[in-house]
C-alpha cells in the first residue's frame, strides 16, 4: 500500500488538474455561444446566396459554368479537409479523420488519386502521416475565421477542377448539431447540382436581367457561393469543437473528482490502519514492561 505521504501528492495533483479542466470547460462554454452565433448568422447568406445561384444557372441554360459541368476525365478527387488547431476535444477529429481515410481509400480502389487542402493543425498533420498530398494548407485561425484567409488554399483546388485536372471536389467537416451531437460531413462541393443549391423551392420562376452579362455575373457568383460554403463549414467546425471541448473537459472534471474522493477514502484508511499499528505497538509495550 501506497504511502500517506504518497497519497497526498496524488489528491494534490488531481486537485491541480481538476482546476485546470474546470477552467478549460467554463472558457469553451463562453467561446461556445458566440461561435454558434456566427455559425448560425453566415447560415442565411450561404442559403440566399444558393438560391440565386440556383436561379441563375436554370434562367440561363445556354451557358454553363465549369463549376456545373461535371469532369470525367479528371484523373484525381480533391478534399478540403477542416479539423480544428488544438486538440482536448474529445473524438471530433477523429471521427471525421475516420470518414475521410474511408474515402479515400474508395478513390484509391477506383484508381483515383487525392490532394488535399487541409484547414486546421489536425488535420494537416494527419494528412502529411499517411503521405496524403497536400497542396496547400491554413492553420491559427484563431476563434473567430476570416474568409480571406481560407480563399487562397480553397482556390487551388477550385481552379484544378475548373482546369479539369481533378473530378470532383469534397469538403470534410464537422456538422453541429447541438451541444451534445456534432456529425462528421464528407459531402460534394463540386460539381455543384442546381437542385442542391436550391433551399427554397419556389413554383414561379425569375427572369433575369444580366449586368453586364450572364457569363460574368454567373461566374462571379458560383465562386462566391463556394467560398460561403467553406467559410460555413469552418464556422460549423468551430462551433463543435467548442462544444466537443466543454463536454470533454466536464467528463474530465467529473473524472478528477471522483478519483480525488477515492484517494481521500484510501487516504483515511492507511491513516487509521497507521494509527491502529501505533497504538497497537504502545499498548504492547506497556504490556511488556508491566
Amino acid at each position: 500500500m501506497a504511502s500517506s505521504k504518497e497519497i497526498r501528492g496524488k489528491i494534490k495533483s488531481f486537485e491541480n488538474t481538476k482546476k485546470i479542466t474546470k477552467a478549460m470547460e467554463l472558457v469553451s462554454a463562453s467561446k461556445m455561444r458566440k461561435a454558434q452565433d456566427r455559425m448560425r448568422a453566415a447560415r442565411p447568406y450561404s442559403d440566399k446566396i444558393g438560391n440565386i445561384a440556383a436561379n441563375l444557372s436554370k434562367a440561363n441554360p445556354e451557358y454553363h459554368h465549369p463549376f456545373m459541368v461535371k469532369n470525367d476525365q479528371g484523373k484525381a478527387v480533391g478534399f478540403v479537409v477542416v479539423t480544428t488547431d488544438k486538440g482536448l476535444c474529445g473524438g471530433l477529429n477523429t471521427n471525421l479523420l475516420r470518414a475521410v481515410t474511408n474515402k479515400l481509400k474508395d478513390l484509391e480502389s477506383t484508381g483515383q488519386k487525392a490532394e488535399v487542402v487541409a484547414i486546421g493543425n489536425k488535420g494537416f498533420a494527419f494528412m502529411n502521416r499517411i503521405g496524403a498530398k497536400v497542396v496547400a494548407h491554413v492553420t491559427q485561425l484563431g476563434d473567430q475565421p476570416h474568409i480571406e484567409k481560407l480563399i487562397g488554399p480553397v482556390k487551388v483546388l477550385l481552379d484544378k477542377y475548373a482546369a479539369g485536372e481533378l473530378s470532383a471536389v469534397y469538403l470534410c467537416y464537422t456538422r453541429f448539431i447541438n451541444t451534445m451531437k456534432q456529425e462528421p460531413m464528407v459531402q460534394q462541393l463540386l460539381p455543384l447540382s442546381a437542385d442542391a443549391m436550391e433551399t427554397d423551392k419556389a413554383s414561379h420562376a425569375w427572369d433575369y436581367i444580366y449586368e453586364p452579362d450572364a457569363p460574368t455575373v454567373i461566374n462571379e457568383l458560383l465562386v462566391r457561393y463556394t467560398e460561403a460554403l467553406v467559410y460555413q463549414a469552418v464556422a460549423e467546425n468551430m462551433a463543435s469543437e467548442q462544444s466537443a471541448r466543454m463536454v470533454a473537459m466536464k467528463a474530465a472534471t467529473d473524472n478528477a473528482g471522483n478519483l480525488i474522493a477515492e484517494l481521500k477514502l484510501v487516504y483515511n484508511k492507511t491513516r487509521q490502519a497507521a494509527i491502529t499499528k501505533e497504538l497497537s505497538e504502545i499498548v504492547g509495550g506497556a504490556a511488556a514492561v508491566g
